[in-house]
């Protein structure tokens, strides 16, 4: 068994979690958790089989093990690791995920929530859960692309190109310039946006900012002036026609489509 699927739609129940010391009694551990998954962040080298198949243990290693599989440990001392116990929702879009991987530069992303929910399990088991699902979440988006689900996973260099226009929504944004944030050539990132979206850069821009004034305009005070400017487009005249286009209405109609009926005028009685 070399990969598993899980589904994080929903929050993991977690029931322990925790920092391990084994290896100090003796150099071998032979057991399984018949109902609970496994994670562990590895700080050790040693030698692991899963229901029969090898997996090497190293720092800096995690491994995700689904629950009644047979673990036999051999370590080469006291070894050390950070782990939760849990279950994970049935349902939900399942991602294929690898049994052990290495976590590369997430580990010290991935050391600090694991490190953050042993700290917490105590005293808040909520924020804890939290930092195990937001841990969770980073294990499953290790792989190599094609893992998820079945389906070719994100390009790396799309993945920046969206974290750089969505953290930028309300600056000017050139093609050029998220292109640079990427570390790709303009054509290329055209090619990923069309590929993933089946849109341009341009139109994947436009729609998040009009996803954006959308939710905007209808749960906050904020003045249209103002709502157009946080999704850059501060001249209102484009940002009216923007609304329309994108909308189907204009900023004030999307607004007061969103408003409750006024219920605090008396009924009128009509006398007969």
């Amino acid at each position: 068994m070399f990969e598993t699927e899980v589904c994080l739609d929903e929050p993991p129940v977690v029931t322990m979690v925790g920092r391990a010391v084994h290896g100090t009694t003796g150099l071998t551990d032979l057991f399984r958790l018949p109902d609970l998954w496994q994670l562990h962040l590895y700080r050790y080298e040693a030698d692991l089989t899963l229901n029969g198949a090898p997996h090497a243990i190293r720092p800096g290693r995690v491994s995700l093990i689904p629950p009644n599989t047979t673990c036999h440990y051999r370590y080469q001392g006291p070894s050390e690791h950070l782990y939760a116990h849990l279950r994970l929702p049935a349902t939900g879009e399942p991602r294929t995920v690898p049994v052990m991987q290495d976590a590369g530069p997430e580990l010290p992303a991935l050391s600090a929530l694991m490190g953050q929910a042993v700290a917490a399990w105590a005293s808040t088991r909520v924020r804890a859960t939290a930092e195990i699902w937001a841990a969770l979440w980073r294990v499953c988006q290790l792989g190599p692309p094609g893992r998820q689900g079945g389906r070719a996973g994100p390009h790396p260099a799309l993945d920046a190109a969206i974290a750089h226009i969505e953290s930028r929504l309300a600056e000017p944004l050139t093609i050029p310039d998220v292109a640079r944030a990427a570390g790709v050539s303009h054509n290329h990132l055209t090619r990923l946006f069309r590929a993933a979206t089946g849109d341009t850069v341009v139109a994947y821009i436009r729609q998040r900012r009009l996803e954006r004034a959308r939710h905007l305009l209808r749960e906050s005070t904020l003045s249209i002036a103002a709502i157009a400017a946080q999704v850059g487009i501060p001249d209102l005249q484009a940002f009216n026609k923007s609304c329309r286009r994108e909308l189907g209405a204009s900023p004030r109609a999307v607004r007061a489509a969103s408003q409750p009926p006024d219920t605090s005028a008396p009924a009128r009685t009509r006398v007969d």
